[in-house]
């Protein structure tokens, strides 16, 4: 399976859940950290625990698929999973919007 494959099906696992604006960034010209971020918001603590055990379990289940680390188990309002090559980041809407990875991280030229 390619990072660009693992990518997308971690999108559909988070939008199985109801994750919210899901967006997959090719990070791969960027940075050694990866080659796709994928990012998505929950609106409680419990959504962000239930989308991110969701992503575990599919991988999982389907492809053997455990992450390299985790971070945010404890009820945070940010959990990433690291999947070498795809970072997972499950937001809280506010921290989401504080964060702004997608700016961060985005191949997009700002508009003049």
């Amino acid at each position: 399976m390619t990072s660009k494959e693992l990518a997308d099906k971690i999108a559909e696992a988070l939008d199985s859940k109801k994750g919210i604006d899901i967006e997959v960034i090719d990070v791969m010209d960027k940075t050694t950290l990866a080659d796709y971020f994928v990012i998505a918001s929950g609106n409680s603590t419990t959504q962000i625990k239930a989308l991110s055990d969701e992503v575990e379990f599919v991988l999982k289940k389907e492809y053997g698929l455990y992450p390299d680390h985790v971070e945010g188990r404890s009820g945070d309002r940010w959990m990433l999973l690291d999947y070498k090559d795809v970072v997972v980041h499950v937001f809280h809407p506010e921290d989401r919007a504080h964060y702004n990875l997608e700016k961060l991280w985005s191949t997009k030229k700002p508009e003049a």
